[in-house]
């Protein structure tokens, strides 16, 4: 008999769930146990899950309802004025402000907080206010950092360090010089080396379509293997015809590989895009295998001034601006989206992977793999640079210079 019970109170309770509130469903609780008599409310908080005090809550109402109509509440309200929990922020009024505390300890706390030097999570929270005599969940946490404006972020590189005092000059120099090349159809293009790569089965970031539950498996650590080495990338983009060129280099990042990595370039497509140059615009960074103050750099232009028997005009960035160099955003940026969530297994692969990079703004872009060796550890001495045929600009010339071709 009683099992009919709860089967019966069951069903309806499936039926009439869906459209009632807590204060229907406290109510509706109570009435079917007062209708069932003796053992209702076992009966219907184990038909429910409704819990017996809630019933019996509920029936109180129901005879407070009968005995005092005025006292029954308006439509729109589930529990009288001032029931239910309260606030954990009207029981612990310093809650808000130890949260705050931790979570930017330098500002609005102790800068020596035990959590200045740790992840910051909402478990290590709660653990953490919890031993300040504050009884909160990791849950209740989240809600209060959303509550007062918090969310989760990740770092912004927005701060370049000290700035140059020249540095918006030789932006607008190197715009003038670039417009003043165009004009006269000559070849403009931005050098610089790319992040390098290690090559084998390892995890690039990014992800691409698989198989549900079929992830392209590779290696748990990413420590470089010896046989497969790493890529080098350096890339060349010809800002006019938005084409790029990248050399694939296995050994290092020296200014020989720079500048023969320029020379393939015009060999396989600059020759082609400008067969009546007569001179070539370099603009590249202020340090690396390209760097201003480098003086290996130099010599390598000279030679490749001298394959090329055209003077070659270069412009580099001032200090802690290299991501304002066109090719990082409009070659590079590419590249990497066209191999997310795909492990660089060899080189071939990788050269391969760059070679398709395309965008629908007409991007094309060759892929070469340099097998070559280049020497480090080079010096160049003050005789050798005196033989330079190098000029440099009247503005910055330490930034802008051309450097002409022997036997002019």
């Amino acid at each position: 008999m009683e099992n009919d019970l709860v089967t019966t109170v069951q069903q309806k309770f499936h039926m009439l769930s869906a459209s009632m509130n807590e204060r229907m469903v406290r109510l509706w609780s109570a009435s079917e146990a007062q209708m069932i008599g003796r053992g209702g409310i076992t009966i219907v908080s184990k038909a429910t899950g409704i819990a017996h005090t809630t019933i019996r809550r509920g029936i109180q109402e129901i005879a407070q309802q009968s005995q005092s109509p005025d006292v029954i509440l308006p439509p729109s309200r589930i529990r009288r004025a001032g029931g239910g929990r309260k606030d954990i922020r009207v029981t612990d009024p310093q809650l808000l402000e130890a949260l705050e505390a931790l979570v930017d300890p330098v500002t609005r706390g102790d800068p020596e907080s035990p959590l200045r030097w740790t992840c910051k999570s909402t478990y290590r929270l709660a653990e953490e206010l919890r031993k300040q005599s504050h009884p909160v969940c990791a849950r209740k946490v989240a809600y209060l950092l959303r509550d007062a404006g918090y969310s989760l972020q990740a770092n912004r590189k927005t701060q370049e360090g000290a700035s140059h005092p020249d540095r918006n000059a030789q932006f607008e120099y190197i715009n003038a010089q670039v417009k003043k090349f165009q004009r006269g159809r000559q070849p403009v293009i931005s050098v610089d080396t790319k992040k390098k790569e290690i090559v084998g089965d390892f995890r690039n970031g990014g992800k691409e379509y698989c198989k549900q539950g079929c992830p392209e498996e590779v290696r748990v650590h990413d420590f470089q293997d010896k046989e497969l080495g790493k890529a080098i990338p350096y890339g060349i983009y010809d800002i006019a015809s938005n084409e790029g060129w990248v050399s694939v280099g296995i050994d290092h990042d020296t200014a020989q590989f720079a500048a023969h990595s320029i020379l393939l370039w015009w060999r396989e497509m600059g020759h082609h895009r400008f067969p009546r140059a007569t001179r070539l615009m370099i603009t590249a960074d202020g340090g690396g295998s390209n760097g201003s103050r480098s003086r290996l750099w130099k010599v390598a232009l000279q030679e490749l001034a001298t394959e090329l028997d055209m003077p070659l005009s270069v412009c580099h960035f001032p200090p802690g601006t290299s991501k304002w160099n066109k090719i990082e955003h409009r070659l590079f940026s590419f590249i990497t989206q066209n191999w997310r969530g795909k492990p660089l297994r060899t080189l071939q692969t990788i050269v391969n992977l760059i070679g398709s990079t395309s965008t629908k703004s007409g991007l094309t872009v060759k892929a070469h793999l340099d097998s070559n060796q280049y020497e480090t550890g080079i010096k160049v001495s003050d005789a050798e640079m005196a033989k330079l045929l190098i000029y440099p600009h009247v503005f910055h010339g330490e930034w802008n210079y051309t450097i002409k071709p022997r036997g002019r």
